[in-house]
């Protein structure tokens, strides 16, 4: 009992002086709240910092807390402005003017400025194959022009239908930063995370394999828009949002249950149906368009610098076998999709796909021998800790023995995977032959703005698939000003990449997120952000 009189004793003087600190403040006790904290299990261990660097899921979901962009999609894939506020277009379609919204600041407090936005296009076009697209339309960087503070322009000298669509890409946006962090050398990672958009990233408590913390952003200020998909206002209503990292999807999942956690990014696929049957939990799905699995290769070095080794790869991969690995639940997956661009989008075709429908291992082994392949070990990179993508990795290794493939597998985390994959080293150096990864939303359905489509050899995503004859023929898509023509033109694209295989589509699917029944907000967005959410 003395016990038990002394813990509330302290109770209530911990009470009081709450109290007393309010009174100081001038405020009553009954305002004094304490402090929202929003937990996440994501799906993998954050250890990139930089947007531009990395097209890694976490590194472009932590770029959304962080950072703002110019422009954003809305539920129906339109750009709308985000961080602009108006913008003009002059009669031949050959030059935008673009201003910012008043009082824009980054999370230091300095202003936004146009130079700032200038530099952030800059960077994150030597990255992105939108941006690559359209500083070739400018010209070349002069194209950029900072007329104040406030505005700057955009003048192209060839047309390009797709300035302000590039500007809001879903998958790999182009993330405003200052000036003095956009303009260092792209070779080189950012490390400083000063941003405009509605959290700050509290790099004094990042733990690397456990949490990284991100708190509201004071100087961020919202558009008056309801938000829509990654469109409108971005107003953060809890104070504090915790990523933790649980590579145990079982662990991730008890946590749930338990309401230890709030949000589970990456819920086992097979255990939806189990959650949907628990009133504590909601189960939704954010993306309708889905999920693309996909098996990269290394374009840079034998076999796979040979498009014959590549093709033989769509004669390996079975997709409906991919999928029951991966996904179980056939409410959830397609059991085949033919384009690259995405099944249920405007630009689905079957183009060029009809020879590769039935999975052949005698044709894949004619074309590695034709392609010169002769038992060399090829290093495939399987993640430990995301159980997809190792699912599938599981079945394409048994689809590269049967097809007579020497396989060496390498067993990483995902996030040293990342950084891995980043490396142009020989696959016995250090660097890597295939892995498999996916993307998903409306970027993915565009030929320019699909990010593993891009075939401009240095200036591609990881793997670097390098093809000019594709790469004219998306420049050509992208200058048609004309919608309807454009359409007309995808089926000669998706021809020509089936001849050169930037690289494998594995599968179709949806993955829903979890969270607690007292989250309120969750907002239907393509990827998870944690603006708009209350925890009641």
């Amino acid at each position: 009992m003395a016990r038990f009189r002394l813990k509330s004793l302290l109770a209530v003087a911990a009470v009081a002086a709450v109290a007393a600190v309010a009174l100081a403040l001038g405020t009553s006790p009954q305002v004094v709240q304490a402090e929202t904290v929003l937990k996440a299990v994501v799906n993998s261990d954050l250890k990139i910092l930089d947007p531009t660097w990395s097209t890694a899921y976490i590194v472009i979901r932590h770029g959304y807390l962080v950072y703002d962009t110019l422009f954003a999609l809305n539920s129906k894939f339109e750009p709308k402005p985000q961080m602009v506020d108006t913008y003009s277009v002059s009669p031949d379609a050959l030059t935008y003017s673009f201003t910012l919204r008043p009082g824009l600041k980054w999370s230091d407090g300095t202003p936004v400025r146009a130079a700032d936005c200038v530099a952030s296009l800059k960077r994150w076009a030597k990255r992105n194959a939108m941006g690559q697209h359209l500083v070739e339309a400018m010209g070349g960087e002069s194209g950029y022009e900072i007329v104040d503070d406030n505005t700057f322009k955009i003048k192209l000298k060839s047309p390009f239908g797709l300035v302000v669509e590039a500007l809001a890409g879903a998958e790999a946006p182009a993330f405003m930063m200052p000036e003095r962090i956009a303009s260092g050398p792209i070779n080189q990672q950012i490390t400083d995370t000063t941003g405009s958009g509605p959290f700050i990233f509290k790099k004094d408590e990042w733990q690397p394999g456990n949490k990284a913390v991100y708190v509201k952003n004071p100087y961020y200020v919202p558009r008056k828009e309801a938000p829509d998909y990654l469109a409108g206002g971005k107003v953060a209503k809890v104070d504090r949002v915790e990523w933790l990292y649980m590579p145990d999807n079982n662990t991730a999942l008890a946590a749930l249950q338990a309401g230890e956690i709030d949000y589970f990014e990456s819920p086992p696929l097979d255990f939806i149906q189990l959650m949907k049957q628990n009133a504590d939990l909601k189960v939704l799905t954010i993306d309708h368009l889905g999920v693309q699995m996909m098996v990269r290769p290394n374009s840079l070095y034998p076999p796979f610098n040979n498009y014959k080794a590549r093709e033989a790869l769509l004669y390996m991969v079975n997709q409906n076998d991919m999928m029951q690995a991966v996904v179980g639940d056939p409410s959830l997956f397609m059991a085949y999709c033919p384009t690259y661009f995405m099944c249920n989008s405007d630009n689905q075709t079957d183009a060029g796909a009809k020879p590769f429908a039935k999975q052949d291992f005698a044709k894949a082994k004619q074309l590695l021998a034709e392609a010169g392949y002769k038992g060399e070990p090829i290093v495939v990179l399987q993640p430990t800790d995301r159980p997809q993508y190792a699912a599938a990795t599981t079945v394409l290794i048994d689809e590269l023995r049967k097809s007579g493939v020497n396989v060496d597998i390498q067993s990483l985390d995902w996030a040293t995977i990342t950084a891995r994959r980043a490396k142009k080293d020989a696959p016995d150096k250090g660097g890597w032959n295939i892995f498999i990864t996916s993307q998903g939303g409306p970027d993915v359905a565009s030929p320019m703005a699909n990010i593993w489509f891009n075939s401009a050899c240095d200036q591609a995503n990881v793997g670097w698939a390098c093809d000019k004859d594709l790469v004219s023929l998306v420049d050509k898509w992208a200058s048609e000003p004309d919608a309807a023509k454009r359409h007309a033109m995808v089926d000669q694209i998706q021809e020509r990449a089936y001849v050169s295989v930037p690289y494998v589509p594995a599968g179709q699917y949806v993955q829903p997120i979890a969270f607690r029944a007292n989250l309120q907000g969750v907002l239907e967005a393509g990827v998870p952000v944690y603006w708009n959410i209350e925890k009641k």
